[in-house]
């Protein structure tokens, strides 16, 4: 038996009545809607934001809902349940999270629920797009919906075999049972309970008071399977024929590949099957990556120049200087003003991009981790001059993202190679094409000028000019996909995102908040928090400015401007556990900073080693740097599904908070990333991860989940910025601090590929 549900409820808490539907099929399905949160507001000179009205998620939630009656929850005959995802599992744990809904409103045990990921399907439209932290925020509702009809339609086919009535019996771990303690579980009742013909159902969802799996802290289901290798991703995927296949790549950004000299002898090399000049560079088909290597290696290509060419840190930042929007005329009020400056950061993650390709000449079959599975299906449609329903996609769970994922680079290479060589490939990118011809988080500024009066903030403008992001995966389908792209509608598109994921969670009197974006010579794409880590940090940093102009501590300061109870719920929640104030050492301090983003608040406390001797300790071949010894952040989403896999989130949020204050970021030299592998991109190590770490998950405030995914970055690399300051006395105004510093030898641009290590141990960072 088969459902499927759409809300026909307003968003709220409680009891409430939702239609959903019953399929044409032996087996059963649901979906569900949206919900938003507020708070009181505090005193201060009053901000309005056009955030409090809609924002990114919101808009994304709404477009979803129109098709989540497609979406389906499926009951076997053994007793299992089954829903494909029409979401990207890359790590943040959503399989889990949606497990949970469906057991919950289903009465079933977790560890029968299987949650696997949906093949592209365009006629979701909008509601498969992964991002934005929107995935449990517009399926609590339809997943819900669709597990509670299910559940009904079995009740009704337990009665008629039991002889008893509806009220008389209970579901239970996956058993109905009647009063009379005669019982049946779900799985003998699955066919029983299917429909020849759809039918409408009427259902209604638990309330919060009832959840015995929502809200509960819970392993992720496939958390085994993960650390015992069994976890399949897209490279161990075995396709009939796909064979290893790696490209040798420019020396510089975005180079296109001239003639090569020596093919006829790399095809002659051992292993290797197939030689290629493709569009990005020159592709090799072998037996194993090993031997892709050795290949990619002694290929001897001229190349054609690239997108960057002669391009550099300094001649970057001097573009965005001149692009930058002004600020206005000075007000006669007193002020704080200043600038930041944010340097290219790469998202890589830690499965590289990967795809496997079978293109024939009427079909194509593509495998990839993909965030936007649906302009992913139409754009490998379009370039193998193929109708899209020739083309399938499958979603592979992927080994992170931070955003890159959105982006089907590697499917579309993987794809212009097999038609190319007219072979199935296992396309994988070397760790060094990651970071130097991967997509990168754009090199920005950020100019704020704050006036204030008394201990009150008057006026807020902050104007922040960034190397252009790409945005060209639209909402997910090739409509918005090609407004993102249009000369003009790309400006719109990106101020557009700008604005509605961008809060002012402050009562800072009139402020306003402009984009400006500049060079589109670069592989960029949203990185965890889009925008969002570089505007918070510039901004609280100002805070802090502001507290000491107007001679209020940091934390009061904050807690007295902030417009909602939430917000300073975890403001005061940090303070409490991390002790703020409390005496330290010279060379060290606290720092504290806020976030707010889709319906959901956050608050960090760090503290900071800045002393000379932390500072200047040897590290390997490096020197350590400022090292975060304690932190504690607390996050209200409203409701938490799985407060374990919440803690987890923001415990990424922060590591990646840390590094990109402190020490993670590219170094653009001669049109090129100077970065190409871990052992020189510095994101946090073990040696700068806090010894001292406390997430706390504050109880639930509404009745439905807000945003998770990025929520504990911005604030976390905030935090840092405004302790590195308090410890220095010294604001810092680029980031990361240590960019200035280059600590390692950059490896060759030619060959483009390095040399692997000899051992595991003398080249570990």
């Amino acid at each position: 038996m088969e459902k499927t549900g759409a809300a026909s409820g307003a968003s709220g808490i409680g009891r409430r009545r939702f239609l959903g539907y019953v399929l044409a099929a032996p087996t059963l399905a649901t979906a569900a809607g949206l919900g938003t949160a507020s708070g009181a507001a505090a005193d201060g000179i009053p901000s309005g934001d056009v955030t409090d009205l809609v924002d990114l998620n919101d808009v994304m939630t709404l477009a979803a809902r129109p098709t989540a009656n497609l979406i389906k929850v499926v009951v076997h005959t053994d007793g299992t349940v089954s829903f494909d995802l029409p979401r990207a599992e890359v790590g943040q744990g959503i399989t889990t999270s949606t497990a949970m809904l469906i057991a919950e409103e289903l009465d079933v045990p977790l560890d029968r629920v299987r949650v696997t990921l949906a093949d592209a399907r365009p006629e979701l439209v909008f509601n498969q797009l992964t991002g934005a932290s929107n995935t449990t925020i517009s399926t609590f509702t339809p997943v819900r919906v669709a597990a509670a009809a299910a559940r009904g339609r079995l009740l009704e086919a337990a009665a008629i075999e039991l002889g008893a009535l509806v009220a008389d019996l209970t579901l239970k771990a996956g058993v109905v049972t009647d009063t009379a303690g005669r019982s049946i579980g779900i799985g003998e009742l699955a066919g029983k309970a299917a429909s020849t013909t759809p039918r409408q159902v009427l259902v209604e969802l638990k309330e919060r008071d009832e959840f015995t799996v929502i809200g509960t802290p819970r392993n992720r289901i496939d958390a085994l399977a993960a650390v015992t290798g069994r976890k399949k991703f897209a490279m161990d995927l075995q396709v009939p024929d796909a064979l290893p296949t790696m490209v040798c790549r420019p020396p510089t950004l975005n180079g296109r590949p001239g003639p090569v000299t020596n093919l006829d002898q790399v095809r002659a090399m051992h292993g290797v099957t197939d030689v290629a000049v493709i569009s990005t560079g020159v592709a090799v088909r072998a037996r194993t990556f090993g031997q892709c290597i050795d290949a990619v290696r002694a290929l001897r290509v001229t190349w054609k120049a690239g997108t960057a060419e002669g391009k550099s840190d300094a001649s970057v930042l001097k573009e965005l200087r001149a692009a930058e929007l002004s600020l206005g005329l000075p007000a006669p009020a007193p002020s704080v003003e200043e600038t930041f400056t944010f340097h290219f950061r790469s998202n890589s993650a830690l499965e590289t991009n990967c795809a496997i390709a079978d293109v024939r000449s009427d079909r194509a079959e593509i495998w990839s981790g993909l965030k936007a599975p649906i302009v992913a299906r139409q754009a490998l449609a379009a370039k193998l001059g193929l109708p899209p329903g020739a083309v399938t996609v499958h979603v592979t769970e992927s080994g992170g993202s931070f955003g890159r994922k959105l982006f089907f680079d590697a499917a579309l290479e993987a794809a212009e190679i097999s038609q190319r060589i007219g072979k199935p490939v296992k396309l994988m990118w070397h760790r060094a094409d990651d970071s130097r011809q991967g997509r990168t988080h754009p090199m920005a500024t950020s100019r704020v000028r704050a006036t204030y009066l008394g201990g009150s903030v008057l006026s807020y403008r902050q104007r922040h000019t960034s190397v252009a992001t790409d945005l060209s995966h639209g909402l997910g389908e090739v409509f918005t996909a090609l407004a993102a792209k249009l000369p003009v509608g790309d400006i719109g598109f990106s101020e557009t995102f700008f604005q509605l994921s961008q809060s002012m969670p402050y009562d800072f009197g009139l402020h306003s908040r402009l984009l400006a974006e500049t060079d589109k010579g670069f592989n960029t794409g949203s990185m965890r928090g889009v925008y969002s880590p570089d505007v918070t940090c510039a901004r609280e940093l100002v805070v802090d400015r502001l507290a000491a102009k107007t001679g209020k501590d940091p934390l009061r300061f904050r807690r007295d401007a902030l417009r909602d109870d939430r917000s300073r719920a975890v403001v005061d929640a940090v303070a409490q556990a991390g002790n703020w104030g409390r005496a330290m050492p010279a060379g060290m301090a606290q720092g504290i900073a806020f976030h707010s983003e889709y319906h959901a608040v956050s608050a960090v406390l760090v503290e900071i080693d800045c002393r000379p001797e932390t500072v200047n300790r040897p590290v390997r071949d490096a020197v350590a740097g400022p090292r975060v010894t304690k932190a504690v952040m607390a996050v209200d989403v409203g409701l938490a599904v799985n407060p374990r896999g919440l803690e987890a989130q923001m415990t990424g949020c922060l590591m990646d908070g840390i590094a990109q204050t402190l020490t993670s970021s590219l170094h653009l030299r001669d049109g090129y990333f100077l970065e190409a592998s871990w052992d020189n991109y510095f994101y946090t190590r073990q040696w700068n991860t806090p010894p001292e770490l406390e997430i706390i998950v504050m109880p639930a405030t509404t009745g439905e989940p807000g945003g998770a995914g990025e929520l504990g970055v911005s604030a976390s690399m905030a935090a840092v910025a405004c302790a590195y300051g308090r410890a220095t006395g010294t604001m810092p105004t680029a980031f990361p601090i240590n960019h200035g510093t280059l600590s390692f030898t950059p490896k060759p641009t030619v060959p483009p590929i390095p040399a692997s290590p000899t051992d595991g141990l003398d080249h570990v960072r």
